[in-house]
């Protein structure tokens, strides 16, 4: 049972879309001229990943080790299982991952080990100090979220030179546009949680838009963000080229027309879990049809490992 719980203090069932993401990412999005094989086969790519993976479930143990009060209140069926590991133990663990995360970084170059020993303490200081503070607290979580993919696009283009970057320009900036898209996902969900998590914020004296505010302001604030996942969706579907993923995106913005007329309804703790919850279907489906940029990967995927010989 202490296995269980401490699989869901690190969230050990997000690790592995993580993972995914990071290596679509780089074979669709990242480095698309190159040889998906090549890339899944790069050691130090696997050593990013890995390391990326390891300082976010260390994340999710210091976000549980400073939330567990709050937890009680808003989650207390997880919290209950996650405290059959005790505050000792998880510290130890999360020690251990960090360590690991830095050194195994070091493999690549001291600049990949200092990147991640940056995210380690980034983490670390939202979850002791920034995330009681109105707003402030939502904008740097969100960021931290999209925090590993920039490790991987330092690693495909930090070595080239100007001239180089500048042919990329375009490849950038979908890059930097599906960012945004993820970046305001991952900011609404932010803020659902606010709405979500109201009794536990108030008694643990966070300062959340809907604490400080009110339900109504934190849904407006919700409904401009809805509003602005207008401006990369266009970009995305109607300037650069992004394969077939442009059903996706379709798809996401009717999603999130009801998902508005949705938000204005609820006003239930149970109610805010389903929205939040659409929108996790809504990042983990992002994520999976990031192959559809490009499908035929998969395809010659197929016929090179039918007729490899080993």
């Amino acid at each position: 049972m202490k296995i269980v719980s401490l699989f869901s203090v690190v969230r050990g069932y997000n690790i592995p879309v993580i993972v995914l993401a990071q290596y679509l990412s780089a074979v669709f999005i990242l480095a698309p001229e190159k040889r998906a094989l090549s890339v899944l086969l790069d050691f130090n790519l696997f050593i990013i990943v890995f390391a990326s993976s390891i300082t976010i479930a260390s994340g999710y143990i210091i976000n549980s080790f400073y939330d567990s009060k709050k937890d009680l209140i808003n989650r207390p069926n997880k919290s209950m299982l996650d405290r059959l590991v005790s505050q000792r133990t998880k510290l130890q663990v999360y020690f251990a991952l960090n360590f690991t995360a830095t050194l195994f970084a070091l493999i690549v170059s001291w600049r990949a080990s200092f990147f991640f020993a940056t995210y380690i303490f980034l983490i670390w200081f939202y979850s002791h100090k920034l995330k009681k503070y109105t707003l402030f607290g939502n904008l740097i979580a969100s960021f931290l979220a999209i925090f590993p993919f920039f490790g991987i696009l330092l690693y495909y283009y930090y070595k080239l030179p100007f001239y180089e970057i500048e042919n990329h320009r375009n490849d950038l900036a979908v890059i930097f546009t599906h960012a945004a898209f993820l970046f305001l996902l991952l900011f609404i969900r932010e803020m659902i949680k606010d709405l979500e998590n109201i009794k536990g914020d108030l008694a643990n004296g966070y300062e959340t838009i809907p604490i400080v505010y009110g339900e109504t302001c934190a849904k407006r604030g919700i409904t401009f963000l809805l509003v602005a996942t207008i401006v990369p969706v266009y970009f995305l579907i109607n300037v650069y080229d992004v394969g077939y993923m442009d059903i996706y995106f379709y798809s996401c913005f009717i999603s999130l027309i009801f998902f508005g007329i949705q938000l204005w309804k609820a006003n239930t703790k149970e109610q805010y879990l389903h929205l939040h919850n659409t929108l996790k279907f809504l990042i983990v489906a992002g994520v999976f049809c990031i192959v559809l940029i490009n499908p035929a990967v998969l395809w010659h995927g197929k016929k090179l490992l039918l007729t490899a010989n080993f």
